[in-house]
Order: structure tokens, then C-alpha cells, then sequence
């Protein structure tokens, strides 16, 4: 007896899907939908976004961009982020949301390093597209699609 409400409690789920979520992504404090409805999105957020999708869909990023600087990884050190290819979705998660709020600071230099890290991360994004994925050999490491959903789904030049 005791097993049968073991086994229906570790049966239960308590996430639902969202309107945001994909397929195979359920309603957490770190899914899209969290993270777009908890946190106001910032104008700076909104402009990259634009521009990563539009020149996705005219180029498609056929040339190969440049890898990150030095100094770029420097300023991610900085704040202990990983580079874009070493980074989980939810690491991704935990990132942005602390980009929108370092956005919309009160510190001005905060505000400009949430900016920087945002640039350094579209870089690293199309580096990571235009290699095909190449780079990317483990599969916990999937941030980089977490970061390109999240452009997509706030832009307004999206499908």
C-alpha cells in the first residue's frame, strides 16, 4: 500500500508545458516562458535580437565569423561565465536573466557589461553557426540553442 502512493507521488508531475515551451521542455523557473514573463526585457536585448535574426535569415552566416577576443573572455572571467560552447541551457537560463537585470540597473557599468557580454554572446553564436555546429562535441553542452531561442522569441522579425 505504501508503495502504490510512493510510486503515484514520483509519477506526479508538477511542471505543465507553457504556451512558450517547446516540445521537449516543461514549465521551470529557467524555461522561456519564465523567463520572458518574470523579467521585463530590455530594449538592448530586444535590438540585438532583431538584428541576429535578420541577418540570419538574409546570410545565414555562410561566411565564418571571428572567435572571441581575449579581452572578451576576459570580461566573461570577469563574471565566471563560460564561453558559449561550455555553457548548459541552464547556465544560458541563469545568464540572461541576470543580463535583464543588470540591463535595467541603476549602475551604469553594470548596464555596459550586460551589454558587452550580450555582443560577445551573438558573436559566439554566429561563430558556433557558421561552423555548422562543429565545434559542439558533447551533448550537455546546448546553451548556445538556448541563447538562439531566446533571440528568436524576442524579436519581433521572428516566424
Amino acid at each position: 500500500m505504501p508503495e502504490d502512493i510512493i510510486e503515484k507521488k514520483s509519477n506526479f508531475d508538477l511542471t505543465s508545458k507553457s504556451a512558450f515551451s517547446r516540445d521537449n521542455e516543461v514549465f521551470t523557473s529557467r524555461s522561456y516562458a519564465a523567463l520572458l514573463a518574470k523579467n521585463i526585457i530590455p530594449y538592448s536585448h530586444r535590438k540585438i535580437a532583431d538584428n541576429y535574426v535578420i541577418i540570419k535569415k538574409i546570410f545565414q552566416f555562410q561566411a565564418v565569423m571571428p572567435r572571441i577576443t581575449n579581452a572578451e573572455r576576459t570580461l566573461l572571467a570577469k563574471y565566471d561565465f563560460n564561453t558559449l560552447e561550455f555553457t548548459t541551457v541552464n547556465q544560458m537560463y541563469n545568464e540572461l536573466s541576470l543580463l535583464q537585470q543588470w540591463a535595467v540597473s541603476g549602475d551604469s557599468k553594470l548596464k555596459k557589461d550586460a551589454d558587452n557580454i550580450l555582443e560577445i554572446r551573438t558573436k559566439e553564436l554566429k561563430f558556433i553557426v557558421a561552423n555548422r555546429y562543429a565545434n559542439i562535441s558533447n551533448e550537455i553542452y546546448k546553451g548556445y540553442l538556448a541563447l538562439e531561442n531566446y533571440f528568436v522569441e524576442i524579436s519581433k522579425y521572428n516566424d
